[in-house]
């Protein structure tokens, strides 16, 4: 089936809450409550949330598609990088992929690797010299992923769900 990419709008706020509501838990380690990731779902990925990130202009929501049906989106955040964590270790003219997730039933189909190019294209478009991310260190199927995009292992961080802080993989890459 033809994928297609493209900036979301406005009017796709709700369709990345459900997206966002779908994927959020397959990037948690094992033995994360759902209650948890429930939680973070609604105070992070909600529709309202989604509406603001939409609304900012630092950010670049993109969405794959499989025959007009969602299946993933991605999203770029631009402006400094506030974690110290983060800044000691990537490019000062770095841009954050902050969210890159594919429904688990298109997995190894090829979406990723579309949404992919396209994130990246748009990551060069804003002058960003590089992009980095920060992924969970025992989501090796996402690491495997990442390490084949060119996104090479620079520093950790850590990242809280619930009450529980989870030690991420800081990777970057350079842009084209």
């Amino acid at each position: 089936m033809p994928l297609t990419t493209r900036r979301a709008d406005n009017s796709d706020a709700e369709l990345l809450h459900d997206l966002a509501a779908r994927t959020f838990g397959l990037a948690c380690p094992p033995g994360t409550l759902v209650s948890d990731v429930e939680a973070y779902v609604a105070r992070n990925l909600s529709r309202e949330a989604f509406v603001g990130y939409l609304a900012d202009p630092g950010r670049v929501l993109l969405t794959v598609s499989s025959s007009g049906v969602p299946i993933g989106y991605s999203m770029l955040v631009s402006g400094p990088i506030t974690d110290p964590v983060v800044a000691a270790v990537v490019d000062e003219k770095s841009i954050e992929l902050s969210k890159f997730y594919v429904d688990p039933g298109w997995h190894g189909a090829g979406a990723a690797a579309e949404l992919m190019t396209a994130t990246l294209a748009e990551a060069a478009a804003t002058g960003a010299d590089s992009c980095w991310l920060g992924v969970n260190q025992q989501n090796v199927r996402a690491a495997r992923f990442y390490a084949k995009q060119g996104f090479e292992v620079v520093g950790v961080r850590r990242f809280q769900v619930g009450d529980v802080w989870h030690d991420d993989h800081v990777r970057s890459r350079r842009l084209p």
